[in-house]
């Protein structure tokens, strides 16, 4: 029997999975299923190369258009071998219906939307922030080395965490948590959530690390049918000691972003994620 949080992410999976179905078949869409007990839906490049059936035309259009972004599309899928049918390409992440990271890019990637006075406001960003895609923050370590694992996105002087149907916010080793430099200084680290001899939700006690070191602010992205990760962004803040850093760390549903954005990307976001505009 699955638990509380793995239950909703699976829910959400297989709903992401139905819709993906039903939206690649109805457009004709290159795709193919995944295998497996909830097989997903991954989506191929169009013949042409200028198309992809996980991404809104406008965005993906604008990710060819940058260098850097179009970097972003070669993240070779982890499962790929194992989960999809063999092919002459390589799969890759941002091919997965239930990517995190091409939602993320499904919007900021939208032309013109850090214009966009609304969502500049609600992020806490610069109007024309100019988004960047698996960010190496470069936080320091106690022995003096420099720790650069990536973070999902940063938009001007904010970090982002995306998540979507992941699980949780991964599980990480003690020991090396607390090797971070200013680990003791930013939290009460016995109030931080542990399971057995592991912190919980280290994505944000890393990402929470990140923002003091760099002097940004954190922003937590999580649909709002996860309120299990957004208890666990709560649990992390909690336990940072400095009521300023605690300010500079926010949690935003998808929900809540999606009313700000143009009505076409909203159209999108409600097809093929089932992500309504909050209130």
């Amino acid at each position: 029997m699955l638990s509380l949080p793995s239950s909703r992410a699976a829910l959400l999976r297989q709903e992401l999975i139905a819709r993906n179905r039903s939206y690649a078949t109805l457009n004709a869409l290159p795709h193919v299923m995944s295998y497996g007990e909830l097989p997903v839906v991954v989506y191929q490049q169009s013949e042409c190369g200028r198309s992809h059936g996980n991404f809104i035309p406008a965005s993906y259009r604008a990710i060819l258009g940058q260098p850097q972004w179009r970097k972003r599309l070669e993240k070779v899928h982890a499962q790929g071998r194992r989960w999809l049918p063999a092919r002459d390409r390589t799969w890759r992440e941002l091919d997965s219906s239930v990517s995190s990271d091409a939602l993320l890019m499904n919007i900021f990637c939208y032309p013109r939307i850090t214009l966009r006075a609304d969502v500049c406001n609600i992020l806490g960003i610069e109007s024309g922030s100019r988004p960047e895609f698996g960010f190496r923050p470069r936080v320091p370590l106690l022995s003096g080395a420099i720790e650069r694992t990536e973070i999902d996105m940063k938009l001007g002087n904010v970090v982002f965490e995306a998540k979507l149907t992941e699980a949780d916010f991964q599980l990480q080793r003690l020991a090396l948590v607390e090797g971070y430099r200013d680990f003791r200084e930013v939290f009460a680290g016995r109030q931080l959530p542990r399971i057995g001899k592991k912190y919980a939700s280290y994505q944000l006690i890393r990402n929470v690390l990140a923002a003091y070191a760099l002097d940004f602010d954190f922003c937590a992205l999580i649909d709002a049918r996860r309120p299990d990760l957004i208890e666990d962004w709560y649990a992390v803040v909690c336990s940072v000691r400095s009521a300023e850093l605690r300010v500079r760390c926010k949690v935003l549903t998808w929900q809540e972003l999606a009313g700000r954005l143009p009505l076409v990307l909203q159209s999108f976001l409600n097809v093929k994620y089932g992500i309504i505009p909050a209130g």
